[in-house]
């Protein structure tokens, strides 16, 4: 199946999976570096 110019000018997404790509990856960097600021003590 081709498309044209047209047609795939037309063609748009939600960009959901993008903000949960960047979401994601500042919840992890974010606890990242709250570990290395306040590490956890591993229980003796």
């Amino acid at each position: 199946m081709n498309l044209t110019d047209h047609e795939l000018k037309q063609i748009t997404g939600d960009g959901y999976g993008i903000w949960a790509v960047l979401g994601g990856l500042l919840a992890f960097l974010i606890s990242a570096v709250e570990g290395f600021i306040n590490p956890i003590e591993c229980g003796k």
